[in-house]
């Protein structure tokens, strides 16, 4: 068994490829958050209510955990490059099938499928990380981290403007050349790697259990990134019901647009990765929980409408965001120390449980706007980030 699934010479690995990865990270992420701004128009157009419109983002989410779990742990199995451009390949063809949905049921479907074939982020990471030394490994995660949140930004922005334009199915239209195009650049410029690993398919989904079960810094990192990501997915979910509703009653572009406002979270991951390799991830993920804690303060705002209330809900936002992301970084940093061997097992660990909380952070998000309004979106903030900060306190 190697220590990493290397099987190229670390000079080789340019930044000009550190970079086609971050690109293809965001263009595989944006597939699961992009329909947060469409849901609106997935209503209107299928004709349902908007919370049950609204669990087309949940199902994404969920079938994004199950890919998690079931392939992510064939990144210690399987050369990284064929893996990587089948499931783009997949991922292409669910979004297709979700473009030509008739029905909710349908595209529920489609969903889940989209999201289990869209997981080659959490497959690229660990494989990058065995392919730099090690003062470099949080740099290049907060540069991969960075790709994701330009995916989640902009296609937040896109998704709605062309949604508005020519109508919800045609965002799904678009992700699907866009991932079919990734796939094909891929299968010449990616890093060529040799297993880490020849255990059997059931081994490798049980190697996953067994590491969550031995590894206690593991477990901490999976119960931080799930509740902190559980806040944030509850936020983004609400967000669209509020800026589409009574209060502001603005169209499902602005939601998208509204994204944008974070981009600065694009350039805080590098940063928050080479603070990560000088000073260690705890730092970071207590500024991370304390900063969460205080965007659901500065979120509350909202509430009251108008220009304030955009104000309020920008800043909270881009608060949010960084510091989930920020804390991301570091826990990711922090799991890939442990087994250089099966850094892909842990990693199926620690995404699954991070998605986990995000699926349920987004139903939660859902079920409180439909309850108490946005108070209780900030409320759900709230609870999450104070039981991250409360377990990292009493460590």
């Amino acid at each position: 068994m190697t220590t990493t699934p290397v099987a190229v010479p670390e000079r080789t690995v340019s930044r000009r490829v550190v970079f086609l990865l971050a690109v293809t990270c965001g263009v595989a992420v944006g597939n699961i958050y992009f329909p947060q701004a469409v849901t609106p128009l997935v209503a209107s157009g299928l004709a349902v209510p908007a919370d049950s419109a609204a669990t087309v983002v949940t199902a994404a989410q969920v079938g994004y955990a199950v890919g998690i779990f079931l392939l992510v742990p064939l990144g210690d199995r399987f050369a990284h490059r064929p893996l990587i451009v089948c499931l783009l390949g997949l991922s292409g063809l669910g979004l297709l099938a979700a473009s030509a949905a008739s029905s909710l049921p349908f595209l529920l479907g489609a969903s889940v499928l989209v999201g289990i074939t869209t997981v080659v982020a959490p497959i690229i990471a660990p494989m990058a990380v065995g392919l730099v030394p090690d003062d470099r490994r949080g740099a290049v995660t907060g540069t991969l981290l960075a790709g994701s949140i330009g995916g989640m930004l902009l296609s937040r922005a896109f998704g709605g403007a062309v949604g508005e334009w020519l109508g919800w199915r045609a965002p799904y239209l678009v992700a699907a050349a866009m991932v079919l195009t990734m796939a094909t650049v891929l299968v010449f410029v990616a890093p060529r790697t040799v297993p880490s690993t020849r255990q059997r398919y059931p081994s490798l989904l049980g190697e996953a259990l067994r590491l969550l079960r031995s590894e206690r810094e593991l477990r901490r990192s999976c119960f931080y990134q799930a509740t902190i990501f559980g806040a944030f997915t509850a936020v983004w979910t609400g967000l669209a019901l509020l800026l589409t509703g009574p209060t502001y009653g603005l169209g499902a572009h602005v939601v998208g647009a509204f994204a944008l406002v974070n981009a600065a979270t694009m350039f805080c991951t590098p940063l928050a990765g080479r603070w990560i390799d000088r000073r260690g991830p705890d730092p970071v993920n207590l500024v991370c929980m304390v900063a969460v804690l205080v965007s659901a303060v500065v979120l509350a705002g909202g509430m009251r409408g108008g220009v304030a209330g955009l104000v309020a809900l920008a800043v909270g936002t881009l608060v949010l965001d960084v510091a989930m992301q920020s804390g991301m970084v570091a826990n990711q940093v922090r799991i890939f120390a442990l087994r250089p061997d099966a850094r892909s097992r842990l990693n199926t660990a620690y995404m699954t449980c991070a998605f986990l909380g995000g699926s349920i952070g987004s139903w939660c998000g859902v079920r409180a706007f439909a309850q108490f309004g946005w108070a209780g979106v900030c409320a759900v903030v709230a609870i999450l980030s104070g039981a991250a900060l409360t377990r990292h306190l009493l460590r």
